[in-house]
């Protein structure tokens, strides 16, 4: 088991049951995890502005949903999370592979990296930075849970170098 497969476990946990993602090279393992999941329905975008929408609909429709993208798509979702997400009050879990974080060989990721926090910290909404991928799959659990009782988007950032992480298995 990997720090990948901690995050599904929590996923599942959660109870979550509608997953909307736009593709990234760090998040590849668990899109493939939750596409092969009969359990979760996956709808794949090719925008997160758009995904947010989808997710809003999903949760009127009784569903539990998360967004899983890369944070480069956070500056593109500005308007929905505040005027659609925030303002009437959609409790969705974002799990957000956070590029542009020590270790990124990417330079173009670094300046979103950047604006990150800021732009989650501007529109008011809740994060969790997770480094240790021991803790991951209890911390998608809580962040989903919070989200519900709050009614509120909840973001979670795995960086750079949270995929490359050992898991303890008497964690898991």
């Amino acid at each position: 088991m990997d720090s990948t497969d901690v995050i599904y476990k929590g996923i599942k946990d959660a109870g979550i049951d509608f997953i909307v993602s736009v593709p990234c090279a760090n998040l590849k393992k668990l899109l493939n995890l939750v596409n092969d999941d009969k359990e979760i329905k996956h709808v794949p975008v090719t925008r997160e502005e758009e995904g947010f929408g989808i997710c809003a609909g999903a949760y009127m429709g009784g569903m539990k949903p998360a967004i899983l993208m890369q944070n480069s798509g956070l500056g593109n979702s500005v308007n929905v999370l505040a005027s659609l997400v925030k303002l009437y009050n959609f409790p969705i879990l974002m799990i957000i592979s956070h590029r542009g974080t020590f270790g990124e060989g990417v330079y173009g990721q670094i300046p979103m990296s950047k604006a990150t926090t800021k732009v989650l910290d501007s529109l008011d909404i809740n994060y969790y930075k997770v480094d240790d991928p021991n803790e991951s799959r209890e911390i998608v659990k809580k962040a989903w849970d919070l989200s519900y009782i709050s009614e509120e988007p909840i973001a979670l950032l795995f960086d750079i170098n949270y995929w490359s992480r050992s898991v303890s298995n008497e964690k898991i």
